[in-house]
């Protein structure tokens, strides 16, 4: 266990040998009550790792009601659940996920000491650790990263899902190097964060092959009354799109929303309806869903935005990411 449960305040001119052999007697020790137990993280990193109590108990040759103990030490010293059942499986809370993400970040570190002082290569490449708003295509987060692992020194690449406002907070604690989104950051965010915007593209209103022939003729006016599936509330591109179609008149019968567009895709691909995604990616997604382009929306805009704690985007990897779409 290491116990952090003092501060010591040193001279800024122990430089001088002299001087600080003068100095040594008198550096102030403050008490803090700030303290953990690292072996009481160990186990949570594990039970988090493998799964639950059960496979990290046979991995650490401890019985699961020691682990569970152990952990429950730490949830008391953190003043917060770190796990939650969902049926028979350990679930980690939202604290939990913060947690686990700094005691991944701590274990690491130890391992590449271990590598150093053994005299072995730690062999880890830097890590980039990108934001990835829910509702942007999956398909288009491959694109914009793709430049960030063409670098002198490739980086290991960290792709976290989430909602715009938690990927923000998240990356103004540094948790993040970088977040994708379908919008820039609202006025609503107090920190000071930077964003460039990576493409502008117009949308377009996609079908399986034979709808989409279908509704090819007439559009926009075609769509009045076809199943049409809709991106979630929270998406960027939800408002304009009613507001689209409340300027044109349009009545679609809509059949559904969807958080993730690789599901509203796959059902757009079984013909169940028709759906919006942006032209820039048009011939991915005719290619990956065997779909078809039944009309573009000049006046809808997809965009994806990256954002950064950082002005001057210093990353090498977030640098090239910009470089790119530029």
């Amino acid at each position: 266990m290491f116990l952090l449960d003092s501060t010591i305040r040193i001279p800024p001119f122990f430089n001088n040998q002299k001087v600080w052999n003068e100095h040594f007697d008198k550096l102030e020790v403050m008490e803090s009550p700030t303290w953990l137990n690292y072996h009481h993280l160990f186990y949570f990193w594990n039970v988090a790792r493998h799964g639950g109590l059960g496979p990290a108990s046979e991995l650490l040759r401890l019985a699961p009601p020691t682990l569970s103990m152990q952990i429950h030490a730490l949830e008391e010293a953190l003043g917060a659940k770190l796990f939650e059942r969902q049926g028979r499986r350990l679930a980690l809370t939202e604290f939990g996920r913060m947690v686990y993400g700094h005691a991944e970040a701590i274990f690491s570190v130890g391992r590449e000491l271990m590598a150093a002082v053994q005299g072995r290569p730690a062999g880890r490449p830097p890590r980039f650790v990108v934001g990835v708003n829910e509702f942007l295509p999956k398909i288009a987060v491959h694109r914009f990263l793709a430049p960030a692992m063409a670098v002198d020194e490739p980086p290991y690449l960290v792709c976290r899902e989430d909602t715009p406002e938690r990927l923000l907070a998240a990356l103004v604690t540094h948790d993040l190097d970088l977040v994708l989104s379908d919008a820039p950051p609202p006025p609503t965010v107090r920190v000071k964060v930077f964003h460039q915007v990576l493409n502008d593209s117009p949308a377009g209103i996609f079908a399986a092959p034979r709808l989409a022939a279908r509704l090819r003729r007439r559009f926009p006016r075609s769509l009045d009354g076809v199943p049409f599936l809709l991106p979630s509330e929270g998406a960027a591109l939800r408002r304009p799109l009613e507001a689209w179609l409340d300027a044109q008149s349009l009545r679609p019968k809509l059949t559904g929303e969807f958080q993730d567009s690789s599901v509203m895709k796959a059902f757009g691909q079984a013909g169940l309806g028709v759906f919006p995604a942006p032209m820039s990616i048009a011939d991915m997604i005719r290619r990956n869903y065997g779909v078809s382009l039944v009309g573009e929306v000049a006046e809808l805009r997809e965009r994806v935005v990256a954002i950064s704690a950082e002005r001057r985007f210093a990353h090498p990897s977030v640098a090239a990411i910009v470089r790119a779409a530029r």
